[in-house]
């Protein structure tokens, strides 16, 4: 079936600057592959809500290239035009993970959404962290200088909220430690200026996209092969990231919630391989419920050391997440959050579902 667009112009707007936003970002990574790799350019992949009926979404990734562990560039556009009892009108998301193979290149997340309700209230979700298996604090600062670049022009005290709030949504308690190095997080972000906001949110996005592109191309000019410690720190790094997306992660958690029909594509913000024993060693610091999802996620992965995410594993591991939170729903309220907590999962229901 045909993907159906929204009815929103809104919606239709954003859709399409994200996708300009999406092939910006696709646009500098083969050049980097094509510059430090071996020219493997970010591969397309669809999917469809409802066989289309309700929007859907387009990837571009890669996974195992020379320049790429896994990235993912996620562009998606829901909407229930013909269920007028759900809160929710639209939703439309740039979501992007990017894993370099180089261990000195560091990985980086970045999303942003524009959410609209039925009642015509609206607000934007803006978030970028900069996630390096080897810190360097000259890439940390550089980033930190995107984030106050990207937010130029909005409100005083924006950046120091976002920046607070990112702290706070990207720490993992049980660690002590937080998944990255720099991090920013808006939630329901509006200033009541429509057009500002949405100018805004691009603005944020082109820079973050940018800095982390030059940021990546100033690690891999004239990097040596990975040492073996290096690898060891990236496999180390990357199974923290596993651990805060599967038992901390809100919009993860949510989205596996909200359907089924995209689980390969939501964590696609993994990377390939992850370190099982460390995983499991990290077991007796998780608080119940926690601790069973955790023991579940480590059963989900092959025994293999490294533990290889393929495709079937994702989708296992998604179906682990979900069934978690579907038989202990107390424990959503221990998962990540800014200052304000989004309703998401409620959003995509309707008063029908409820009673």
């Amino acid at each position: 079936m045909t993907l159906i667009a929204p009815s929103s112009s809104t919606a239709r707007r954003v859709r399409a600057a994200l996708d300009d936003l999406q092939a910006r970002f696709a646009a500098g990574l083969d050049h980097l592959s094509s510059r430090h790799g071996d020219g493997t350019p970010m591969a397309p992949a669809a999917w469809l809500r409802d066989n289309g009926l309700h929007g859907g979404g387009r990837r571009l990734e890669a996974t195992g290239t020379a320049l790429l562990n896994r990235a993912s560039l996620n562009v998606s556009a829901i909407h229930y035009d013909d269920l007028p009892d759900k809160r929710l009108s639209s939703a439309t998301a740039l979501s992007c993970i990017v894993h370099p193979a180089h261990p000195r290149a560091p990985s980086m997340h970045l999303h942003v959404s524009w959410t609209e309700l039925r009642s015509g209230a609206g607000g934007w979700r803006v978030m970028g962290d900069l996630n390096p298996s080897i810190p360097v604090e000259a890439d940390r600062a550089r980033f930190l200088d995107g984030f106050a670049r990207g937010l130029a022009g909005a409100p005083e005290g924006t950046l120091e909220r976002a920046l607070a709030q990112g702290d706070r949504y990207f720490a993992i308690p049980a660690l002590g430690r937080h998944r990255g190095v720099a991090h920013a997080y808006l939630e329901q972000w509006t200033s009541g200026d429509t057009a500002r906001d949405e100018a805004l949110a691009v603005q944020f996005t082109e820079t973050v996209i940018d800095t982390y592109l030059a940021v990546v191309d100033g690690a891999l000019t004239g990097a040596p092969p990975p040492t073996g410690a290096e690898r060891a720190a990236q496999l180390a790094y990357h199974t923290v990231y596993l651990l805060q997306v599967l038992t901390l992660d809100r919009g993860t958690s949510s989205g596996l919630l909200v359907h089924s029909q995209n689980d390969v594509g939501i964590l696609g913000s993994l990377p390939n391989r992850v370190d099982r024993a460390l995983l499991t060693s990290w077991l007796p610091r998780m608080d119940p419920p926690q601790d069973r999802l955790l023991q579940s996620i480590v059963d989900a992965l092959p025994e293999a050391s490294p533990s290889v995410l393929t495709t079937e594993v994702r989708a296992a591991l998604a179906e682990v997440v979900r069934a978690h939170y579907q038989a202990h729903p107390e424990a959503l309220a221990l998962q990540a959050r800014g200052d304000v907590l989004p309703p998401t999962v409620a959003n995509h229901a309707s008063e029908r579902d409820e009673r």
